[in-house]
């Protein structure tokens, strides 16, 4: 406590210091300090940046002062402040894809000037993975955040040819997925249920499609995504691991347009146009994949396909108000053989007001309302299956932009959840399964941040924020009551777990707060420059995680189980040191960042446990710890017809769940074991060459240690039936996977920039056709009646040609 007490009052010190903005031109500080003007009254410029073809807000835009050495960018609005000396100054404004604009400001009164900024065309389209072309960020105090162009995106090679961003990100440092068709991804050895996604701020509980194969994210609706591996900022919470920050493109204010794409498995189209010109906009997108159609070509009565619909509307109220409305939803449809069948997916509805105060206020209001549900069909049982999630957000930030040394931003944030662990319902009228709703819960979270970040000299920048979190647990219709307390018990004669009946069910109002919980978060970042281009960082956090993915496989599914805290179940409780090197030579980049992570009350599910439909769920989890490390490498090119990256990762992640007391043994017998995602070696190559302007390629190689597994070690004959047993925890590992992908994009008509607009991306993913092991199974050859292996390969080598179009 007595550490935070000296956080806050840095904080309050900090924020009433008057000086100059984090970001920095390439120029001596002499001669930045002999420009400045001592005792001069101080005025600020502000405004808002937009695309002049279409009115779409730009963020992360520079605006320079190479006169001062100063500078600032802006918002994830496209709003910017920067407070000077009165004076008269060249103020640069510039982003990647735009042609740079000079304007001569003359600063005797504060000003506000909003900029139009111009495309530059489709030449040369750089990879980069900082929207900062200026290399101001090794003096930002943020580090370990992996962002990508949609553009770089586009260009990577992809299975069947679909664009995914989740995969692209996964080329990056410090963020693996499971394997070939897994879902979700692990960042820093982190379980993929510790990732907050966020679209336009709202929470989705899956990022993909058909159980990985695709991302749930439409590219051409998608303006920006920044993915937070450490040093996260205090205005986010709630999940340990990582945020997966994305924004959906505002639509175009000038005139109707449309982009969309034509695949072999799924095509996409989106249509974009004003409402009332320059003043509001929409934007909506769908897709969808057909590859299911073709299936009775084989003789298959199988489906398995997905749709989603993106959509979006935008008003310029007045000169100091927006508005926005944000919507998605998205399904994925599963039937075999009319004997089984599953649909899952993600939807929600956004508002959001932005409020100019002033030049140095700035506020964002958010109503949310998120849902994720699935549906299960036993046709031969003759009953369905349906659960969920849902929840209501309402957040309200602000940002201050104090001076030209600090920014603060405020905010609080309320989220009320209501789980629904599953409802049976009988198909037929002969059913044998009766119809029952399980016990829904209810939660209720809040939370309030200040964050700021400031420049402390010339050389040390820091970002320090406390995030405050209480989780309510409130009333249900029925809980269960267990003698002692204790609904898991220890069987000490068999050696096993199994779970306790409840002795009583007692039925408790909406209203009632059965547990809560009240933590608060430190975060902190800095960054201390060494020269121009060279820079040191270290950052540390705290998180806290109240929503828990119990799941009995590597990866989410729509089998997965989602419970909140409470009585039996402790929140995850993550902290996360990171330090990092940071070097830009020429037209090439170095970044070095090494990571230390522990997760407190990380659970796991006892031997045997049954998920489906589980009323009880706190009757079948084990309390643990986890653990991560690693080294993390990067090395970029930025300019050139060949630009591209090497990215390297060396990590440990291990879990451990001992015993409650010394009588019990735990999982493993209490010691550490690997994650299920533990990947001690992931080497990623991507690179894209220009040939010319009709001619583009694509590559990339990945390298990676196979995937931890647990293999039978032997077998006993008990009965007549032989009985296996198993080694230790993810004690094996399944082989090596490497691949190479390779694409070619052809633009007939490079030139043309009005009407239709064509181009095709023939893509090859895993070109050697590596058979890389999803898994491994064991049984007896019904021929020899010996036991064997057997390797399950999910793609060998796949071509792929997608048409794309914009008009």
């Amino acid at each position: 406590m007595q550490r935070i007490k000296w956080l806050v009052l840095l904080l309050v010190f900090l924020a009433n210091v008057p000086c100059q903005a984090r970001h920095k031109l390439s120029v001596p500080s002499a001669f930045a300090k002999a420009n400045q003007k001592p005792n001069s009254q101080k005025f600020t410029l502000s405004g808002t940046i937009t695309d002049q073809a279409n009115g779409e807000t730009l963020l992360n835009v520079n605006i320079l002062i190479p006169e001062l050495g100063t500078g600032t960018i802006s918002n994830e609005y496209g709003f910017y402040s920067i407070t000077l000396d009165t004076g008269t100054y060249e103020v640069i404004y510039s982003s990647i894809g735009f042609q740079s604009v000079t304007k001569t400001v003359v600063l005797d009164q504060n000003q506000k000037l909003s900029i139009q900024l111009q495309e530059q065309g489709e030449q040369l389209d750089a990879i980069v993975i900082e929207s900062d072309i200026e290399q101001l960020s090794t003096r930002s105090p943020q580090m370990s955040v992996n962002a990508l162009s949609i553009e770089s995106i586009k260009k990577i090679p992809v299975v069947l040819g679909e664009v995914d961003l989740i995969k692209s990100l996964s080329l990056l440092p410090g963020v693996t997925t499971a394997g070939e068709g897994a879902s979700g991804f692990n960042v820093r050895g982190g379980a993929a249920d510790q990732n907050l996604v966020l679209l336009d701020e709202a929470t989705l509980y899956g990022s993909d499609h058909l159980f990985g194969f695709f991302s749930v994210f439409n590219p051409d609706a998608i303006k920006d995504l920044k993915l937070y591996k450490g040093g996260i900022p205090a205005r986010y919470g709630g999940r340990v691991s990582s945020v997966l920050d994305i924004y959906q493109r505002d639509g175009n204010k000038t005139k109707l347009s449309g982009t969309g794409g034509i695949g072999i498995v799924a095509s996409r189209l989106l249509l974009e146009g004003p409402i009332q010109k320059d003043k509001s906009s929409f934007l909506i997108g769908g897709r969808s994949s057909y590859a299911h159609l073709f299936f009775p070509l084989f003789g298959l009565e199988n489906q398995a396909y997905f749709y989603d619909l993106n959509a979006k509307v935008s008003f310029n109220l007045d000169d100091r108000n927006r508005l926005y409305g944000s919507a998605y939803f998205g399904r994925d449809v599963f039937e075999i053989n009319e004997l089984f069948g599953n649909t899952f997916g993600n939807s929600f509805v956004n508002v959001r007001w932005n409020h100019i105060f002033n030049e140095k206020w700035f506020s964002n209001a958010s109503a949310i309302f998120s849902d994720y549900n699935y549906a299960l069909e036993l046709e031969f049982v003759e009953f369905e299956f349906f659960s969920g999630i849902t929840n209501l957000n309402l957040k309200y930030d602000l940002t201050h932009f104090a001076s030209d040394k600090a920014k603060l931003r405020y905010g609080i944030n309320s989220i009320y959840y209501e789980f629904d662990p599953g409802k049976i319902v009988p198909t037929t009228p002969t059913s044998p399964i009766n119809e029952a709703q399980l016990t829904k819960k209810y939660a209720w979270e809040n939370a309030a941040y200040v964050d700021g970040d400031f420049k402390i000299t010339d050389d040390l920048n820091i970002n320090a924020g406390l995030r405050l979190t209480t989780f309510s647990r409130l009333g249900q219709d029925l809980i269960n009551v267990y003698e002692n307390n204790q609904p898991l018990l220890f069987n000490q004669e068999q050696g096993v777990y199994v779970s306790a009946m409840p002795i009583d069910r007692i039925a408790s109002s909406r209203s009632d707060v059965l547990k809560t919980f009240v933590n608060l978060e430190p975060r902190f970042s800095a960054s201390y420059s060494l020269d121009d281009d060279t820079s040191i960082k270290a950052s540390y956090q705290r998180i806290n995680q109240y929503i828990h993915l119990i799941s009995n496989t590597t990866a989410p599914t729509p089998f997965d189980l989602y419970a909140p805290s409470g009585d039996f179940i402790k929140p995850q409780k993550g902290d996360q040191v990171a330090v990092g090197f940071f070097k830009n030579v020429g037209d090439y980049s170095v970044e070095l960042e090494s990571f230390y992570k522990t997760v407190d009350n990380r659970l796991d599910y006892i031997d045997g446990a049954d998920l489906i439909a589980q009323e009880a769920v706190e009757s079948i989890l084990l309390a643990g710890e986890a653990r991560a490390y690693g080294l993390e490498l990067l090395l970029r090119k930025n300019e050139g017809r060949l630009q591209g990256w090497i990215a390297y990762t060396l990590s440990k992640s291990e879990q451990r769940t001992p015993g409650r007391n010394a009588s019990e043994p735990g999982i493993n017998n209490g010691n550490w074991y690997n994650a299920p995602w533990d990947k001690t070696h992931d080497l990623t190559v991507t690179a894209n060459y220009e040939w010319n302007e009709k001619w583009s390629f694509g590559s990339n190689f990945t390298l990676q240690t196979g995937q931890p597994v647990t293999f039978p070690d032997g077998q006993y004959e008990f009965n007549g039936l032989f009985v296996p047993t198993f080694e230790s925890r993810n004690a094996s590992r399944l082989p090596i996977i490497h691949r190479l992908d390779l694409s070619a994009t052809y633009v007939p008509k490079p030139e043309k920039t009005q009407g239709w607009q064509g181009s095709w991306v023939f893509s090859l993913y895993n070109a050697y056709n590596r058979r890389n092991a999803a898994s491994i199974s064991f049984g007896e050859n019904d021929d020899t009646a010996r036991n064997e292996a057997t390797r399950l390969a999910i793609f060998g080598i796949v071509p792929a040609v997608t048409y794309n179009f914009k008009f």
